[in-house]
């Protein structure tokens, strides 16, 4: 059991590194050890998802003429891919993999979450009605996908954070032409149909402090309580 000094270093740590991440435009010359980045991955790879189905794949980008290609579609992301350690693309399963009647769904059923035939019935019949009428998934593909890809976004920060807590720098970005780099991607063969560009994110070890202090709105102006 953790004592309260226990806890409280603890608590402090985390804020520690919350306030120690942003948003890191360009990186030094040094390379994050295989091991640490390793430990990032596992915690995206241990984020919660909606059913537990993990809608999500990560692409980490490491080839530097590859790099080059993808720049000129990823306008917000320009000092970031000339000297990340790290970069990675996260990829949102799409209405392909994400509809009830999936054979994806059914892998992660059975072989994943190792459901019993029984269990599995009665989890399709919930999900469905959950994407039927619950939140109305399946009347577009835009709303499966943008369900799905909303979901990668607790991996990503999950992965920011645990990156920050152990000294490294990170920056996540929407600044990129969805449409353009994803057909560079099918072009390369490093995206299949089931599959969407969701948002990106570098990692690596800031080259200078941060030019102002972070700023965030106060606690009393962002909660209320019921």
């Amino acid at each position: 059991m953790l004592t309260k000094t226990t806890t409280d270093l603890r608590k402090q740590q985390i804020l520690d590194a919350f306030t120690f991440r942003h948003a890191t435009k360009r990186f030094a010359d040094k390379q994050i050890p295989e091991d640490d980045f390793a430990f990032i991955l596992e915690t995206g790879r241990l984020s919660p998802s909606s059913f537990g189905y993990e809608p999500w794949r990560f692409l980490v980008i490491q080839d530097e003429s590859f790099r080059a290609r993808l720049a000129p579609f990823a306008w917000g992301a320009a000092g970031q891919l000339e000297t990340a350690s790290h970069f990675v693309i996260l990829l949102a399963r799409n209405e392909q993999d994400m509809h009830f009647d999936a054979p994806y769904i059914h892998h992660m059923m059975q072989d994943v979450i190792g459901l019993t035939p029984e269990a599995q019935k009665g989890r399709h019949s919930f999900y469905r009605q959950f994407q039927e009428a619950d939140f109305d998934l399946v009347s577009s593909k835009r709303a499966m996908r943008d369900w799905a890809a909303k979901q990668t976004y607790i991996a990503l920060g999950n992965m920011m954070t645990s990156a920050a807590q152990i000294g490294i720098d990170s920056c996540p970005m929407e600044g990129f032409d969805q449409k353009a780099v994803e057909q560079l991607l099918r072009d390369e063969g490093h995206l299949t149909d089931n599959l969407n560009v969701a948002v990106m994110v570098a990692f690596g070890y800031r080259n200078e402090a941060p030019a102002h202090p972070q700023t965030r709105q106060a606690i009393a102006d962002l909660v209320d309580w019921v």
